[in-house]
Protein backbone atom coordinates (compact mmCIF):
# COMPACT_ATOMS: atom_id res chain seq x y z
CA UNK A 1 0.00 0.00 0.00
CA UNK A 2 1.65 3.37 -1.17
CA UNK A 3 2.16 5.46 2.11
CA UNK A 4 0.08 8.84 2.42
CA UNK A 5 2.42 12.17 2.83
CA UNK A 6 0.86 13.89 6.20
CA UNK A 7 1.33 17.66 6.31
CA UNK A 8 3.35 19.45 9.15
CA UNK A 9 -0.22 20.39 10.67
CA UNK A 10 -0.83 15.86 10.90
CA UNK A 11 2.66 15.43 12.80
CA UNK A 12 2.12 18.36 15.19
CA UNK A 13 -1.01 17.02 15.80
CA UNK A 14 -0.34 13.70 16.17
CA UNK A 15 2.83 14.06 18.17
CA UNK A 16 1.05 16.45 21.05
CA UNK A 17 -1.67 13.97 21.05
CA UNK A 18 0.73 11.05 21.95
CA UNK A 19 3.48 13.71 23.19
CA UNK A 20 1.86 15.66 26.11
CA UNK A 21 0.55 13.20 28.18
CA UNK A 22 3.93 11.67 28.36
CA UNK A 23 5.00 15.02 28.74
CA UNK A 24 2.50 15.29 32.00
CA UNK A 25 3.40 11.68 32.85
CA UNK A 26 7.08 12.51 32.98
CA UNK A 27 6.89 15.64 35.13
CA UNK A 28 4.25 13.33 37.67
CA UNK A 29 6.80 11.22 37.79
CA UNK A 30 9.67 13.85 38.72
CA UNK A 31 7.32 15.59 41.12
CA UNK A 32 7.97 12.09 43.32
CA UNK A 33 11.73 13.01 43.09
CA UNK A 34 11.38 16.56 43.42
CA UNK A 35 9.05 16.60 46.62
CA UNK A 36 11.93 14.42 48.12
CA UNK A 37 14.80 16.89 47.74
CA UNK A 38 12.16 19.78 48.52
CA UNK A 39 11.48 17.76 52.11
CA UNK A 40 14.54 16.91 53.01
CA UNK A 41 16.04 20.47 51.73
CA UNK A 42 13.20 21.91 54.58
CA UNK A 43 14.55 19.12 56.85
CA UNK A 44 18.44 19.00 56.58
CA UNK A 45 21.07 20.44 54.30
CA UNK A 46 22.87 17.50 54.99
CA UNK A 47 19.99 14.87 54.22
CA UNK A 48 19.84 16.81 51.00
CA UNK A 49 23.11 16.50 49.73
CA UNK A 50 23.14 12.67 50.61
CA UNK A 51 19.81 12.13 48.99
CA UNK A 52 21.40 14.40 45.77
CA UNK A 53 24.42 11.81 45.86
CA UNK A 54 22.63 8.64 46.82
CA UNK A 55 19.77 9.18 44.10
CA UNK A 56 22.40 10.00 41.21
CA UNK A 57 24.34 6.72 42.06
CA UNK A 58 20.60 4.42 42.09
CA UNK A 59 19.81 6.54 38.87
CA UNK A 60 23.00 5.69 37.09
CA UNK A 61 22.46 2.25 37.79
CA UNK A 62 18.38 2.15 36.95
CA UNK A 63 18.83 3.67 33.48
CA UNK A 64 21.64 1.16 32.40
CA UNK A 65 18.41 -1.44 32.73
CA UNK A 66 16.30 1.00 31.51
CA UNK A 67 17.42 0.17 27.78
CA UNK A 68 15.54 -2.87 27.98
CA UNK A 69 12.32 -1.33 28.81
CA UNK A 70 13.06 1.41 25.82
CA UNK A 71 13.78 -1.21 23.43
CA UNK A 72 10.13 -2.39 23.60
CA UNK A 73 8.89 0.84 22.42
CA UNK A 74 10.32 0.97 18.76
CA UNK A 75 9.63 -2.88 18.78
CA UNK A 76 6.21 -2.85 19.78
CA UNK A 77 5.52 0.19 17.84
CA UNK A 78 6.60 -1.61 14.55
CA UNK A 79 4.98 -4.94 15.22
CA UNK A 80 1.46 -3.09 16.12
CA UNK A 81 1.66 -1.22 12.83
CA UNK A 82 1.82 -4.51 11.57
CA UNK A 83 -1.00 -6.23 13.08
CA UNK A 84 1.22 -8.64 14.61
CA UNK A 85 -0.60 -8.88 18.18
CA UNK A 86 1.88 -12.22 19.27
CA UNK A 87 4.95 -10.18 18.55
CA UNK A 88 3.87 -7.77 20.68
CA UNK A 89 3.25 -9.88 23.72
CA UNK A 90 6.78 -11.68 22.62
CA UNK A 91 8.79 -8.38 23.04
CA UNK A 92 6.85 -6.78 26.16
CA UNK A 93 7.60 -10.14 28.31
CA UNK A 94 11.17 -10.35 27.11
CA UNK A 95 11.58 -6.86 28.04
CA UNK A 96 9.94 -8.22 31.73
CA UNK A 97 12.82 -10.97 31.65
CA UNK A 98 15.65 -9.00 31.49
CA UNK A 99 14.28 -6.18 33.57
CA UNK A 100 14.31 -8.37 36.47
CA UNK A 101 17.36 -10.08 35.92
CA UNK A 102 19.39 -6.94 35.54
CA UNK A 103 17.55 -5.83 38.60
CA UNK A 104 18.40 -8.84 40.75
CA UNK A 105 21.95 -9.06 39.64
CA UNK A 106 22.85 -4.81 40.01
CA UNK A 107 20.87 -4.38 43.59
CA UNK A 108 23.46 -5.57 45.82
CA UNK A 109 25.78 -3.13 45.92
CA UNK A 110 23.50 -0.79 47.69
CA UNK A 111 23.68 -2.67 50.20
CA UNK A 112 27.12 -1.70 51.28
CA UNK A 113 27.09 1.88 49.80
CA UNK A 114 28.94 4.05 52.15
CA UNK A 115 32.48 2.72 51.87
CA UNK A 116 31.82 3.29 48.02
CA UNK A 117 31.44 6.57 48.39
CA UNK A 118 34.12 7.25 50.95
CA UNK A 119 36.28 6.37 48.74
CA UNK A 120 34.70 8.68 46.00
CA UNK A 121 35.92 11.51 48.16
CA UNK A 122 33.05 11.95 49.79
CA UNK A 123 32.41 13.47 53.68
CA UNK A 124 31.84 11.07 56.32
CA UNK A 125 28.21 11.94 57.08
CA UNK A 126 27.26 12.46 54.10
CA UNK A 127 27.99 8.62 53.08
CA UNK A 128 26.76 7.32 55.96
CA UNK A 129 23.15 9.15 55.38
CA UNK A 130 23.23 8.04 51.50
CA UNK A 131 23.67 4.88 52.80
CA UNK A 132 20.62 4.60 54.81
CA UNK A 133 18.54 6.06 51.60
CA UNK A 134 20.26 3.54 49.19
CA UNK A 135 19.71 0.26 51.94
CA UNK A 136 15.93 0.67 51.35
CA UNK A 137 16.14 2.04 47.84
CA UNK A 138 17.72 -0.40 46.69
CA UNK A 139 14.37 -2.86 46.83
CA UNK A 140 13.14 -0.51 44.60
CA UNK A 141 15.25 -1.44 41.50
CA UNK A 142 13.13 -4.06 39.94
CA UNK A 143 9.64 -2.66 40.47
CA UNK A 144 11.06 0.22 38.85
CA UNK A 145 11.87 -0.85 35.56
CA UNK A 146 8.82 -3.03 35.54
CA UNK A 147 7.41 0.01 35.53
CA UNK A 148 9.88 1.23 32.55
CA UNK A 149 8.89 -1.77 30.65
CA UNK A 150 4.82 -1.13 30.86
CA UNK A 151 5.40 2.29 30.68
CA UNK A 152 7.11 1.46 26.92
CA UNK A 153 4.42 -0.55 26.20
CA UNK A 154 2.17 1.21 26.96
CA UNK A 155 3.37 4.09 24.92
CA UNK A 156 4.34 2.06 22.10
CA UNK A 157 0.63 0.83 21.55
CA UNK A 158 -0.39 5.17 22.14
CA UNK A 159 -2.07 4.34 25.34
CA UNK A 160 -0.41 7.64 26.95
CA UNK A 161 -3.52 8.99 29.07
CA UNK A 162 -2.89 6.52 31.53
CA UNK A 163 0.72 6.42 32.41
CA UNK A 164 -0.24 10.40 33.35
CA UNK A 165 -3.13 9.65 35.67
CA UNK A 166 -1.29 6.57 37.59
CA UNK A 167 1.82 8.91 37.53
CA UNK A 168 0.00 11.48 38.85
CA UNK A 169 -2.00 9.42 41.38
CA UNK A 170 1.79 7.77 42.67
CA UNK A 171 3.18 11.26 43.18
CA UNK A 172 0.48 12.57 45.32
CA UNK A 173 0.84 9.01 47.27
CA UNK A 174 4.25 10.02 47.93
CA UNK A 175 4.13 13.52 48.53
CA UNK A 176 1.61 12.41 51.89
CA UNK A 177 3.88 9.66 52.52
CA UNK A 178 6.90 11.59 52.81
CA UNK A 179 5.02 14.73 54.73
CA UNK A 180 4.36 11.87 57.54
CA UNK A 181 7.92 9.96 57.60
CA UNK A 182 10.76 12.82 57.05
CA UNK A 183 9.60 15.03 59.87
CA UNK A 184 7.54 12.38 61.95
CA UNK A 185 3.92 13.81 61.35
CA UNK A 186 0.30 12.27 61.84
CA UNK A 187 1.61 10.55 64.61
CA UNK A 188 4.13 8.53 62.11
CA UNK A 189 8.22 7.89 63.46
CA UNK A 190 10.62 10.98 62.42
CA UNK A 191 12.31 8.87 60.23
CA UNK A 192 14.37 11.76 57.79
CA UNK A 193 15.75 10.54 54.76
CA UNK A 194 14.78 6.78 55.48
CA UNK A 195 11.30 8.23 55.43
CA UNK A 196 11.97 9.75 51.49
CA UNK A 197 13.09 6.45 50.65
CA UNK A 198 10.30 4.34 52.25
CA UNK A 199 7.97 6.57 50.21
CA UNK A 200 9.48 6.03 46.83
CA UNK A 201 9.34 2.17 47.40
CA UNK A 202 6.24 2.09 47.97
CA UNK A 203 4.64 4.37 45.11
CA UNK A 204 6.42 2.25 42.59
CA UNK A 205 5.40 -0.92 43.52
CA UNK A 206 1.35 0.70 43.57
CA UNK A 207 2.27 2.05 39.97
CA UNK A 208 3.56 -1.44 38.74
CA UNK A 209 0.15 -2.59 39.81
CA UNK A 210 -1.69 -0.53 38.35
CA UNK A 211 -0.12 -0.33 34.82
CA UNK A 212 -0.02 -4.47 34.74
CA UNK A 213 -4.09 -4.31 36.03
CA UNK A 214 -4.74 -1.46 33.37
CA UNK A 215 -2.76 -3.32 30.60
CA UNK A 216 -5.09 -6.73 31.18
CA UNK A 217 -8.15 -5.08 31.35
CA UNK A 218 -8.31 -2.14 28.52
CA UNK A 219 -6.09 -4.33 25.88
CA UNK A 220 -6.72 -8.12 26.36
CA UNK A 221 -6.00 -9.23 22.90
CA UNK A 222 -2.04 -8.58 23.75
CA UNK A 223 -3.00 -11.36 26.58
CA UNK A 224 0.06 -9.54 28.55
CA UNK A 225 0.93 -11.70 31.16
CA UNK A 226 -0.02 -15.17 28.89
CA UNK A 227 2.88 -17.69 28.94
CA UNK A 228 5.12 -14.94 30.91
CA UNK A 229 7.09 -18.15 32.23
CA UNK A 230 8.31 -18.91 28.76
CA UNK A 231 11.14 -18.16 27.16
CA UNK A 232 11.61 -16.95 23.82
CA UNK A 233 15.38 -16.87 22.77
CA UNK A 234 14.84 -15.15 19.42
CA UNK A 235 12.86 -12.24 21.30
CA UNK A 236 15.26 -11.97 24.04
CA UNK A 237 18.22 -11.61 22.22
CA UNK A 238 16.55 -9.22 19.98
CA UNK A 239 15.40 -7.09 22.94
CA UNK A 240 19.25 -7.52 24.41
CA UNK A 241 20.98 -5.98 21.14
CA UNK A 242 18.60 -3.33 20.78
CA UNK A 243 18.62 -2.58 24.40
CA UNK A 244 22.32 -2.92 25.83
CA UNK A 245 23.65 0.10 23.89
CA UNK A 246 20.44 2.13 24.82
CA UNK A 247 21.49 1.42 28.65
CA UNK A 248 25.12 2.07 28.05
CA UNK A 249 24.17 5.37 26.16
CA UNK A 250 22.24 6.52 28.89
CA UNK A 251 25.08 5.27 31.18
CA UNK A 252 27.74 7.32 29.31
CA UNK A 253 25.03 10.38 30.30
CA UNK A 254 23.99 9.80 33.33
CA UNK A 255 27.35 8.64 34.27
CA UNK A 256 28.48 12.03 33.11
CA UNK A 257 26.14 13.80 35.70
CA UNK A 258 27.06 11.05 38.41
CA UNK A 259 30.78 12.38 38.14
CA UNK A 260 30.00 15.76 38.08
CA UNK A 261 27.98 15.33 41.15
CA UNK A 262 30.94 13.85 42.93
CA UNK A 263 33.52 16.03 41.83
CA UNK A 264 30.83 18.80 43.39
CA UNK A 265 31.42 17.22 46.63
CA UNK A 266 34.83 17.83 46.11
CA UNK A 267 34.83 21.47 46.50
CA UNK A 268 32.00 20.90 49.66
CA UNK A 269 28.24 20.26 50.77
CA UNK A 270 27.06 23.55 49.78
CA UNK A 271 28.11 23.38 46.63
CA UNK A 272 26.82 19.92 46.25
CA UNK A 273 23.48 20.94 48.11
CA UNK A 274 23.22 24.11 45.31
CA UNK A 275 24.27 21.32 42.71
CA UNK A 276 21.26 19.23 43.28
CA UNK A 277 18.62 21.87 43.43
CA UNK A 278 19.87 22.83 39.73
CA UNK A 279 19.76 19.82 38.70
CA UNK A 280 16.38 19.12 40.08
CA UNK A 281 15.58 22.00 38.11
CA UNK A 282 17.11 21.24 34.93
CA UNK A 283 16.10 17.70 35.08
CA UNK A 284 11.99 18.80 35.69
CA UNK A 285 12.18 21.36 32.37
CA UNK A 286 13.52 18.24 30.76
CA UNK A 287 10.84 15.98 31.23
CA UNK A 288 9.29 18.12 28.27
CA UNK A 289 11.86 17.32 25.74
CA UNK A 290 11.86 13.16 26.96
CA UNK A 291 8.25 13.20 26.57
CA UNK A 292 8.95 14.75 23.17
CA UNK A 293 11.81 12.14 22.20
CA UNK A 294 9.17 9.14 23.68
CA UNK A 295 6.84 10.43 20.93
CA UNK A 296 8.89 11.02 18.39
CA UNK A 297 10.35 7.25 18.80
CA UNK A 298 7.05 5.88 18.85
CA UNK A 299 6.53 7.78 15.24
CA UNK A 300 9.48 7.09 13.87
CA UNK A 301 9.14 3.23 14.88
CA UNK A 302 5.67 3.11 13.23
CA UNK A 303 7.17 5.23 9.84
CA UNK A 304 9.95 2.71 9.93
CA UNK A 305 7.30 -0.27 9.92
CA UNK A 306 6.09 1.25 6.86
CA UNK A 307 9.38 2.06 5.57
CA UNK A 308 7.54 5.29 5.18
CA UNK A 309 11.17 7.90 4.46
CA UNK A 310 8.92 11.16 3.91
CA UNK A 311 6.72 10.89 6.81
CA UNK A 312 9.93 9.83 9.05
CA UNK A 313 11.83 13.39 8.35
CA UNK A 314 8.56 15.62 8.72
CA UNK A 315 7.63 14.16 11.67
CA UNK A 316 11.04 14.85 13.21
CA UNK A 317 11.37 18.31 12.20
CA UNK A 318 8.15 18.83 13.90
CA UNK A 319 9.16 17.13 16.97
CA UNK A 320 12.23 19.10 16.93
CA UNK A 321 10.74 21.99 16.47
CA UNK A 322 8.20 21.64 19.57
CA UNK A 323 11.39 20.81 21.78
CA UNK A 324 13.40 23.89 20.58
CA UNK A 325 10.24 26.16 20.90
CA UNK A 326 9.88 24.94 25.47
CA UNK A 327 14.11 25.26 25.31
CA UNK A 328 13.61 28.65 24.70
CA UNK A 329 11.07 29.19 27.10
CA UNK A 330 13.17 27.75 29.53
CA UNK A 331 16.18 29.94 29.04
CA UNK A 332 14.28 33.26 29.71
CA UNK A 333 12.66 31.61 32.96
CA UNK A 334 16.21 30.18 34.26
CA UNK A 335 17.47 34.05 33.41
CA UNK A 336 14.61 36.02 34.82
CA UNK A 337 13.99 34.68 37.90
CA UNK A 338 16.60 32.20 38.99
CA UNK A 339 16.22 32.65 43.11
CA UNK A 340 12.48 32.52 43.33
CA UNK A 341 13.67 28.88 41.64
CA UNK A 342 15.88 28.16 44.11
CA UNK A 343 14.46 29.63 47.23
CA UNK A 344 11.41 26.70 46.40
CA UNK A 345 14.35 24.36 47.89
CA UNK A 346 15.33 25.70 50.72
CA UNK A 347 14.12 26.30 54.81
CA UNK A 348 13.74 30.67 55.06
CA UNK A 349 15.66 29.74 58.73
CA UNK A 350 18.65 27.70 56.77
CA UNK A 351 21.95 29.27 58.30
CA UNK A 352 23.72 28.65 54.71
CA UNK A 353 21.12 30.26 52.54
CA UNK A 354 22.83 33.03 51.28
CA UNK A 355 25.62 30.89 50.64
CA UNK A 356 23.23 28.12 48.50
CA UNK A 357 21.69 31.09 46.23
CA UNK A 358 24.54 32.21 45.42
CA UNK A 359 25.91 28.86 43.85
CA UNK A 360 22.55 28.09 42.63
CA UNK A 361 22.22 31.49 41.16
CA UNK A 362 25.64 31.02 38.86
CA UNK A 363 24.80 27.47 37.95
CA UNK A 364 21.07 28.14 36.76
CA UNK A 365 22.71 30.66 33.94
CA UNK A 366 25.01 27.64 33.10
CA UNK A 367 21.65 25.30 33.54
CA UNK A 368 19.89 27.46 30.77
CA UNK A 369 22.25 27.06 27.82
CA UNK A 370 22.68 23.55 28.73
CA UNK A 371 18.83 22.91 28.18
CA UNK A 372 19.06 24.05 24.51
CA UNK A 373 21.71 21.30 23.60
CA UNK A 374 20.68 18.72 26.19
CA UNK A 375 16.98 18.73 24.36
CA UNK A 376 18.88 18.23 20.63
CA UNK A 377 20.71 15.40 21.76
CA UNK A 378 17.78 13.58 23.38
CA UNK A 379 15.68 14.02 20.33
CA UNK A 380 18.15 13.00 18.31
CA UNK A 381 18.74 10.14 20.50
CA UNK A 382 15.00 9.33 20.24
CA UNK A 383 14.60 9.59 16.68
CA UNK A 384 17.67 7.42 16.17
CA UNK A 385 15.98 4.35 19.02
CA UNK A 386 12.99 4.44 16.61
CA UNK A 387 14.43 3.38 13.63
CA UNK A 388 16.32 1.00 15.69
CA UNK A 389 19.69 2.53 15.27
CA UNK A 390 21.62 2.73 18.79
CA UNK A 391 24.73 0.99 18.55
CA UNK A 392 26.74 4.13 16.66
CA UNK A 393 24.62 6.12 19.17
CA UNK A 394 26.25 4.69 22.05
CA UNK A 395 29.66 5.36 20.73
CA UNK A 396 28.99 8.74 19.99
CA UNK A 397 27.51 9.51 23.63
CA UNK A 398 30.83 8.03 25.33
CA UNK A 399 33.05 9.84 23.33
CA UNK A 400 31.63 13.21 23.55
CA UNK A 401 30.24 12.69 27.49
CA UNK A 402 34.02 11.16 28.93
CA UNK A 403 36.64 11.93 26.35
CA UNK A 404 34.99 15.84 25.85
CA UNK A 405 33.17 16.72 28.51
CA UNK A 406 34.43 15.26 31.82
CA UNK A 407 37.94 16.31 31.34
CA UNK A 408 36.32 19.98 30.37
CA UNK A 409 34.85 19.87 33.62
CA UNK A 410 37.35 19.02 35.54
CA UNK A 411 40.02 21.45 33.89
CA UNK A 412 37.55 24.28 33.73
CA UNK A 413 36.16 23.75 37.77
CA UNK A 414 40.15 23.00 39.27
CA UNK A 415 42.79 23.82 36.77
CA UNK A 416 41.10 27.10 35.95
CA UNK A 417 39.79 27.70 38.44
CA UNK A 418 36.16 28.20 37.70
CA UNK A 419 34.48 26.67 40.28
CA UNK A 420 31.02 24.89 39.97
CA UNK A 421 30.08 26.72 36.92
CA UNK A 422 33.01 25.41 35.00
CA UNK A 423 31.82 22.45 35.78
CA UNK A 424 28.72 22.91 34.45
CA UNK A 425 30.17 24.61 31.11
CA UNK A 426 32.06 21.07 30.91
CA UNK A 427 28.77 19.10 30.49
CA UNK A 428 27.51 21.90 28.20
CA UNK A 429 30.46 21.43 26.08
CA UNK A 430 30.20 17.38 25.89
CA UNK A 431 26.38 17.69 25.37
CA UNK A 432 26.99 19.95 22.62
CA UNK A 433 29.93 17.47 20.64
CA UNK A 434 26.54 14.80 21.58
CA UNK A 435 23.95 17.08 19.50
CA UNK A 436 25.82 17.60 16.76
CA UNK A 437 26.80 13.79 16.34
CA UNK A 438 23.72 12.51 16.70
CA UNK A 439 21.59 14.75 14.79
CA UNK A 440 23.93 14.48 11.82
CA UNK A 441 23.50 10.05 12.49
CA UNK A 442 19.88 10.61 12.80
CA UNK A 443 19.83 12.59 9.21
CA UNK A 444 21.95 10.45 7.31
CA UNK A 445 20.51 7.35 8.35
CA UNK A 446 16.56 8.44 7.54
CA UNK A 447 17.35 8.57 3.89
CA UNK A 448 18.25 4.73 3.90
CA UNK A 449 15.41 3.18 5.66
Amino acid sequence: MENIAQSYSDHRRAILKLGLPLIASNMAQFAIHMTDTIMLGWYDVAALAAATIATTLFFVTFIVGSGFAFAVTPMVAAAAEAGDETQVRRVTRMGIWLSVIYGFVFTLPFLWAEPILLAMGQEPEIASLAQDYLRIVAWQMIPALLVMTLKSYLAALEHTVVILWATIGTALLNAVVNYALIFGNWGAPELGIKGAAIASLLVTVVTVILLIAYGLYKLPQYDLLRNIWKSDKEIFWRVFRLGWPIGLTSLAEGGLFTASAIMMGWIGAIELAAHGIAIQLASLTFMVHIGFSQAATVRAGRALGRRDEENLRRGAKVAIALSAVFAVFTVVLFLAIPETLINVFIDPDEPAKAMLLQVGVSLLAMAALFQVVDALQVMALGLLRGVQDTTVPMVMATVSYWIIGLPCSYVLTFTLGMGPPGLWLGLVIGLTVAAILMMWRFWARSVRI
